[in-house]
């Protein structure tokens, strides 16, 4: 039997979406919210321990390992901070109440699979709008995308740091990730471009409020012409490939160029900081 959970509805009306119009915080502060050095030598800890296992589901799947840590890290702050919120009676709570019934709806009958499927009762513990284990999926993301890591046929993303990346490698994969390809990097950005003159008007189905803040979409043959220059100097070696530019106020360098990967990562959570934040996590693991 599942009881109505009040602080479950309480926090889900807390957290609602950010109205249209709403101005957003500068990037310099958000980003030192999110990482710091302790952060950062946790995540080169992770990598130097789970180095071999990392290297290979990077070499299968492209996804780099220093990615796949960084997301740890921020989900779950490594492994340790998983969520108490039993999944069954939350998910039933947010779908009685109302306010994304679609979803949560979903999510309520995905759980129910799951443990159709073996997947212990008393595992099933995370955050109050129902996401999980190392990766914090949600139930129906885990039915579609979690992997076995490991080789002991479960996908046991809430005690297995193998399955937790491999399950992220593969929500990247199927995010549209693209093997070879960097984030994104830092740029100096010439008085001479006009961000109106490059506004993004593509439409899409998913994290709009995050992409309008983005440029159109131009090769890096195109960015060099029009003046912008990597912080460092150094290009990636494709000059085909297609990055969109974000103006970073409050950051030490004035933008980034952000490839299809970036938004691979923002397909995980449909937030600039977030994916922003996961980026910069990596390359201060990898580095």
């Amino acid at each position: 039997t599942l009881s109505f959970d009040e602080s479950v509805a309480a926090l889900d009306r807390r957290f609602a979406p950010t109205p249209p119009g709403q101005s957003f915080p500068s990037f310099g502060p958000e980003m030192a919210k999110r990482i710091n050095a302790a952060k950062i030598r946790q995540g080169q800890q992770v990598y130097a321990d789970e180095a071999a296992r990392l290297v290979a589901i990077e070499q299968k799947t492209g996804v780099p390992a220093s990615i796949m840590v960084a997301i740890f890290g921020h989900e779950t702050n490594y492994g340790t901070l998983l969520g108490k919120t039993d999944l069954p009676r939350a998910l039933a709570t947010l779908a009685y109440e109302g306010r994304r019934r679609d979803l949560f709806e979903g999510e309520l009958i995905a759980v129910l699979k799951m443990v159709d499927l073996g997947v212990p009762r008393a595992v099933l513990r995370g955050s109050y709008a129902g996401a999980f284990g190392y990766p914090q999926f949600l139930p129906s993301v885990y039915l579609k995308l979690a992997k076995d890591g490991d080789g002991d046929g479960k996908a046991e993303i809430w005690s297995s740091r193998a399955d937790a990346f491999a399950s992220i490698a593969n929500y990247m994969v199927a995010a549209g990730w693209q093997r070879g390809e960097p984030w994104g990097f830092a740029v100096s950005i010439p008085s001479t471009i006009n961000p109106a003159a490059i506004a993004n008007r593509e439409t899409v189905t998913k994290c709009a409020r995050a992409i309008e803040r983005h440029s159109e979409w131009k090769t890096l043959r195109e960015w060099k012409a029009l003046g912008v220059v990597p912080r460092g100097g150094v290009w990636p070696g494709d000059d085909r490939i297609k990055a969109s530019l974000l103006i970073t106020p409050g950051l030490d360098a004035q933008g980034y160029l952000l490839t299809r990967n970036y938004r691979a990562i923002l397909d995980y959570n449909c937030s600039n900081y977030y994916a922003m934040s996961v980026g910069l996590l990596a390359d201060g693991v990898r580095n």
